[in-house]
């Protein structure tokens, strides 16, 4: 590429009337158009959709067409522009400062100042300013840009007006613009990837009232596959709890991804939900006896849900032709794999399971490879990446609030099954027994796992996985599955450990009809290896999910994060070993479980503050100040406790007085 300063035109040289306008810094304008030193008149598409339309409008304007560029917002293009622009400026600057001296310099101070009135003004104003939801709790990225609302201004203006949701709004006239729901509207795609910029739209996605219904559905699948593995405990029945739970949980998933990946909020959209959550229900009430007889119907509503699906995205690239590669490609990554699933109908055990295994490897990561090979890694062939880039343009992105906030609601559906677990009923005069005991130590567990997911690991949050790197994100999506699996299967085990009565204290008389019946004399090794192995492996998995996000830095801080998350993990290591001590009754295997996992949390409650700080209270301190310029520690303590401001600019230009001032000011 060349170098875009080379044509710039030298110092001195006249600029066109009118070529510069003065443009202003408030939140929420973009500069639309501009022109370069010499005379190309530069206008800014704020999307691919945009982009081509300029293209076409002013492409025909032959006698012009020499004298414009057209450059996406973001683009290395757009950056030279005004890079090569903002250069000639400068020079400009720098002539008139060498020609008039103090008067510039004048005029260049009133011009700032006047600048930070405006935005001053212009925050304080009737006009509110909005939070940007692209650079919120979850981080900043460079590679994220807005779709503009309809209601945008024209690409002809020069600068685009601020948010229109700052404006004053007509509540009167919007009582009078009701909207009705339709059976079928065309689908928008929320947000895409376009030549490596993610493009989404700038309203707040709201979760809608059919995905929390989904949720609810959820709980009695969660419930149904967790108690029929805790009821027998062995290795097949653990090998039919995962198969059914990864199952029933891409169902989950996949409507999920659906509603974030489309717009479309009409009555056919409720029934396609309505008819997924059919097959779920069909596919639920098959999974106890999977293994021995129903397992052909189970795969058969599989199936169903799943080459629904595909017909759905064949739908969908139909109606939407920009991302039309890509959702072909999604479509066959859901139809492809129901083959692997027929076929392990006429295959017996224990070769059944080769198929099983390989179609849900190829269900969980066929869409994740699939998004990989339209990203054209460098370490693929030249060829095909020309080829991805030439057919498949668009592809469909995440909607990171969304996924966090859905994939959050599944977390707490599972630690809300392990606190539902616990409950019993007593029939003792005075409650307070070993059951009791039980109880609470696994109520204090599971308030310490949803304190460390929710809290500890959200806590400093400085740019979340999903948006930290394409692998960071894999590793946070695919540790939430077996954290989530072996969460329910470690609180289904613990249901049964708080009422069995192997231990002191613990008459199977003072419980209450059939829990009285459920009662265990002792604990099966198959219990302890479910509920141990089970901890352990979402303690680790969180540990996973913690290390791929990226945290502030907290200066003097007790324990840095990783060394908190290699405690985590010894932690799980050493709840994972507790099944070989066989002499622990149910008490005690969850008295020193639950310790252990206290104990790590407060290794991450102590360990995040600081040395210097008090732990228990806050308590007043001095102040102290630490900066590194050039100014005595007298003159710096004497302007403090005067109440004068430091121009930082003013120290910078003098250049004397003592360099790295360090004064505590009482």
């Amino acid at each position: 590429m060349e170098d875009p300063l080379r044509e710039t035109p030298a110092s001195g040289t006249v600029t066109p009337a009118h070529h510069y306008p003065h443009i202003g810094h408030h939140s929420g304008r973009r500069l639309r158009q501009f022109f370069t030193p010499d005379g190309r008149r530069v206008h800014v598409a704020t999307s691919p959709d945009e982009f081509e339309h300029h293209k076409r409008r002013l492409s025909s304007i032959v006698e012009e067409k020499d004298q414009f560029d057209i450059v996406l917002h973001g683009s290395q293009e757009h950056v030279e522009a005004l890079r090569e622009t903002h250069a000639h400026h400068e020079r400009s600057r720098e002539q008139l400062r060498a020609k008039h001296g103090d008067l510039i310099d004048e005029f260049e101070r009133i011009h700032r100042d006047l600048d930070a009135l405006s935005n001053e003004l212009h925050n304080i104003s009737d006009h509110a300013v909005q939070l940007d939801a692209n650079f919120s709790k979850y981080g900043y990225s460079a590679h994220l840009r807005t779709r503009d609302s309809p209601n945008a201004s024209s690409a002809n203006s020069l600068m685009e007006p601020a948010d229109d949701s700052s404006s004053q709004r007509d509540w009167d006239a919007e009582r009078r613009q009701g909207q009705t729901m339709q059976f079928f509207r065309k689908p928008i795609l929320r947000q895409y990837f376009h030549k490596g910029l993610l493009w989404r739209a700038q309203e707040t996605y709201e979760v809608a009232s059919y995905e929390l219904f989904v949720d609810l559905f959820y709980v009695g699948i969660i419930a149904i596959s967790g108690d029929g593995a805790a009821e027998e405990a062995t290795g097949q029945a653990l090998l039919r709890f995962a198969v059914t739970f990864v199952m029933s949980w891409k169902f989950w998933s996949d409507i999920s991804t659906a509603i974030a990946w489309f717009d479309a909020d009409d009555i056919l959209r409720r029934l396609s939900v309505l008819f997924i959550l059919t097959c779920l229900l069909g596919l639920t009430i098959n999974m106890a006896a999977s293994w021995d007889t129903t397992w052909t119907p189970l795969v058969a509503f599989y199936i169903a849900g799943r080459w629904f699906g595909s017909l759905y995205y064949l739908w969908m690239a139909y109606l939407v032709p920009m991302a039309r590669s890509s959702m072909i490609g999604i479509a066959m990554c859901n139809f492809l794999p129901g083959f692997l699933w027929v076929g392990s109908i006429y295959v017996d055990e224990p070769n059944r399971e080769a198929l099983i295994w390989l179609g849900l490897t190829v269900d969980m990561f066929g869409i994740m490879t699939l998004m990989m090979i339209f990203r054209g890694w460098s370490f693929m062939p030249l060829w095909f990446r020309d080829w991805s880039k030439k057919h498949v343009e668009f592809y469909p992105g995440a909607n990171i609030e969304h996924k966090i906030e859905r994939t959050g609601a599944f977390v707490t559906l599972v630690f809300g099954y392990s606190v539902v677990a616990l409950l019993y009923q007593s029939s003792a005069k005075v409650g307070i027994n070993a059951f009791f005991g039980k109880a609470v130590l696994g109520l204090v567990q599971a308030f310490a796992f949803n304190w460390l997911y929710f809290e500890v690991d959200s806590f400093n949050l400085h740019t979340h996985a999903i948006r930290r790197h394409v692998f960071s994100a894999m590793i946070w999506g695919s540790s939430h599955l077996p954290f989530t699996m072996a969460f329910v299967l470690a609180g289904a085990a613990l249901s049964k450990l708080v009422l069995a009565h192997d231990n002191p204290n613990a008459d199977p008389h003072d419980l209450f009809g059939s829990y009285e019946e459920r009662s265990l004399p002792e604990i099966s090794n198959g219990l302890r290896w479910y509920y141990c192995a089970g901890l352990a492996i979402a303690l680790a998995c969180m540990s996973f999910i913690s290390l791929a996000h990226i945290y502030k830095e907290i200066p003097n801080q007790r324990l840095s994060k990783p060394w908190r998350t290699v405690v985590r993990l010894a932690i799980a290591v050493v709840i994972l070993l507790l099944p070989l001590t066989h002499r622990l009754n149910s008490l005690e295997l969850i008295a020193i479980t639950t310790s252990l996992v206290v104990f790590a949390l407060v290794v991450e409650l102590v360990g995040a503050s600081c040395v210097h700080d008090p732990f228990w209270m806050e308590t007043k301190r001095h102040c102290t100040y630490a900066a590194r310029c050039h100014i005595s520690k007298k003159e710096l303590a004497a302007r403090t406790k005067g109440g004068k401001l430091i121009d930082v600019e003013e120290l910078a230009r003098d250049g004397k007085g003592e360099k790295g001032g360090y004064q505590e000011i009482l």
